[in-house]
């Protein structure tokens, strides 16, 4: 299955009213790992986000995190999917649209998290699971932050 994505995207014209800059099926679906297939929707840098003009960021290529900016970005995870432990230098907000997964920690931990549950990841490392029958799609905005310090410890991400 194809992730598809519908995307509307506003901005303004010259007289200053509301438009629609984009509203199409997003163009740059991508697997980087077997199970996996993920969509960037819109990307910033820097705050606050200038709004002014309008150039679409997604035509670009893309790591996990935007150092200084954000990413909101739609990810289906297909049953059985390749792991992929990772710690990211941002705050994730993730939103399950639909099916469930697991999210494990390093330590063990699992949270099975179901359609409309949200979770908030503060770098820590994690890797998500789907264990069922079912794709699980999730939305996620992640928001650049300092890397995690533990008793004097720099915890790096890495992907």
């Amino acid at each position: 299955m194809s992730l598809k994505i519908r995307r509307v995207v506003t901005g303004h014209d010259a007289k200053g009213h509301a438009k629609i800059e984009i509203d199409e099926i997003a163009k740059n679906v991508i697997s980087n790992r077997p199970g996996a297939q993920s969509c960037v929707v819109w990307s910033t840098k820097g705050f606050p986000v200038d709004n002014d003009g309008f150039n679409d960021p997604t035509t670009a290529e893309f790591k996990t995190t935007v150092e200084g900016g954000t990413v909101f970005r739609i990810v289906h995870y297909g049953p059985g999917v390749t792991p992929r432990n990772h710690r990211t230098d941002s705050i994730d907000y993730a939103v399950v649209i639909s099916g469930s997964i697991d999210m494990e920690l390093d330590d063990g931990v699992v949270a099975k998290l179901n359609a409309g549950d949200v979770l908030v990841q503060r770098g820590t490392i994690h890797n998500w699971v789907n264990k069922g029958t079912e794709p699980c799609v999730i939305a996620f905005v992640l928001v650049s932050a300092k890397a995690v310090k533990v008793d004097g410890k720099v915890l790096n991400a890495h992907n």
